[in-house]
């Protein structure tokens, strides 16, 4: 092994700035260097003495640092000898050449990784997902949300918390917040459920997860509607389900279709009040139809009721589990999108034969849900601030609803036909001149527009090309320009 010369000194830039100690920046540098390479087995590095005058520091950072080097293998140092880089260190350790960033690259030879970890797709690659404004799908009126309530609900909250608070809280969640929540779903959503069946949840996606884990096996096949929402469908695949697309037309998920494609599926997992992406709500009859389909077979019905709060044309739509009869539907809802994404606070209203089982999961997962926020949003909710706060976003989504309509009517006329503008955040549109709309869509995010492409929501073979156009985030007086870009985007050659 060839040598280099003695006394190196590696390249060490101290911040005096930076909050970490000095010692720990000399270790960090030299540990970095001997790692990936840079300073060899054997090699002679420089006298504390001498380094610490070439930084300009006391010397006794670097003693420390060099201390700790010894302490951990990386130097050894011989009386008469000086302080060399340890000879016992494995090859394979400092073999990585240097990456410029402290990580060394990736070791050959086999790495292994679960499967199910690749069945899933990057989603934040997409330039759909890197924007905040016009046609973002699943951005709210951030700017609409009472702040001053909720931080003045906060700030009381913590002042006057329970020390009990700071212990793990029940597992299904806060008692008063599921009282205040089965209340609610009663009396505006037409469910049958108590207190007792709902199991509070960080969001619709972990509902999703942990109702996956009790209803189903590995190889168990699942309906899923098509075009349908990818996120869902991702905690099926994570637990080994066998996915059943079946098509979705102007009343909803084609049950008579799903039968032909797999009768015995284990469950069906449905977006029955605002479907996603199309935006149609299912006829009464596909609904019935479900239904019977499920006590028939024995299976299970996942409803996800995302953002059934927002209805402009009618009162809101009952729920699916409302009409059942057999308690085959698990309800799944979200405070996301009616508060704000970041609260992480769902639900899941459980039939009452299995209350049981839903804990067990949930144990295994994350033992419950933190109390903190779920008593501010009990308060929130009984105050009557939710209730308001409801009211005001539904006169202010419908106006926005109105002008995207408008625009698209005035600025694209007959190149697409509108879907599923009746509730909900977010529309659809169709191109009727077949054009491919994923590369429609990287331009527009070029100049700011982040709609989503309407393709990729087929599980196989996409029968529409189009895209989604989310309108919660943007101004009424904004959307017509958004509009007008998009048509010049559509029209350009």
């Amino acid at each position: 092994m060839k040598k280099a010369a003695s006394g190196v000194i590696p390249l060490i830039v101290i911040d005096r700035r930076s909050p970490k100690l000095l010692h720990r920046q000399v270790y960090d540098k030299y540990r970095t260097a001997i790692v990936d390479g840079s300073l060899r087995p054997g090699q002679r590095i420089s006298s504390t003495r001498v380094l610490a005058s070439e930084l300009g520091v006391s010397r006794f950072p670097v003693l420390n640092a060099h201390a700790q080097l010894v302490a951990e293998g990386y130097l050894e140092s011989r009386v008469g000898a000086g302080t060399v880089v340890s000879r016992s260190l494995p090859d394979q350790l400092t073999s990585s050449k240097p990456t410029g960033t402290g990580f060394t690259a990736a070791r050959s030879g086999v790495r292994l990784v679960a499967r199910r970890s690749s069945n899933l797709s990057r989603l934040q690659s997409f330039p759909w997902f890197q924007g905040w404004g016009a046609f973002g799908v699943g951005q709210v009126a951030l700017d609409q949300f009472p702040h001053r309530i909720w931080t003045s609900l906060v700030t009381r909250r913590s002042r006057n918390i329970d020390v009990k608070s700071f212990h793990y809280g029940d597992q299904m969640g806060l008692r008063p917040l599921r009282e205040t929540i089965a209340t609610y779903l009663r009396t505006a959503r037409s469910l049958r459920c108590a207190a007792e069946q709902i199991m509070i949840v960080s969001g619709s996606q972990q509902a999703l997860e942990i109702s996956a884990r009790v209803l189903l096996d590995s190889g168990s096949p699942v309906w899923v509607e098509e075009p349908g929402y990818r996120l869902a469908q991702d905690a099926l695949v994570l637990n080994g389900c066998r996915l059943i697309p079946v098509p979705v037309d102007e009343e909803g998920l084609d049950v008579s279709a799903g039968i032909k494609r797999c009768r015995g599926a284990r469950a069906a997992l449905v977006t029955p009040s605002h479907q996603f992406p199309l935006g149609v709500t299912m006829s009464a009859s596909r609904r019935f139809q479900l239904l019977d389909w499920a006590q028939s077979t024995g299976s299970w019905i996942v409803e996800n009721d995302y953002d059934s709060d927002y209805r402009y044309e009618s009162m809101p739509i009952a729920s699916l589990q409302g009409i059942d009869g057999n308690a085959r539907v698990i309800y799944i809802g979200t405070f996301s999108k009616v508060l704000f994404p970041s609260l992480r606070l769902g639900y899941i209203v459980i039939p009452p034969d299995l209350v049981d089982s839903f804990p067990r999961i949930r144990r295994a997962l994350d033992l419950g849900p933190p109390t903190f926020l779920q008593e501010v949003l009990a308060e929130f909710i009984d105050k009557g601030h939710f209730g308001r706060h409801i009211r005001r976003m539904r006169v202010l989504y419908r106006e926005r609803r109105t002008a995207l309509a408008d625009s698209i009517q005035k600025e694209l006329g007959s190149m697409v036909e509108v879907m599923g503008d009746e509730a909900g955040m977010h529309l659809a549109v169709t191109l009727q001149n077949g054009r491919r709309d994923l590369e429609i869509v990287e331009r527009a995010a070029r100049q700011n527009l982040w709609l989503w492409p309407l393709s990729p929501a087929y599980a196989g073979k996409a029968k529409r090309s189009g895209f989604i156009l989310g309108f919660g985030s943007t101004a009424a007086a904004e959307i017509p320009r958004a509009v007008r870009k998009l048509r010049n985007l559509l029209t350009a050659k």
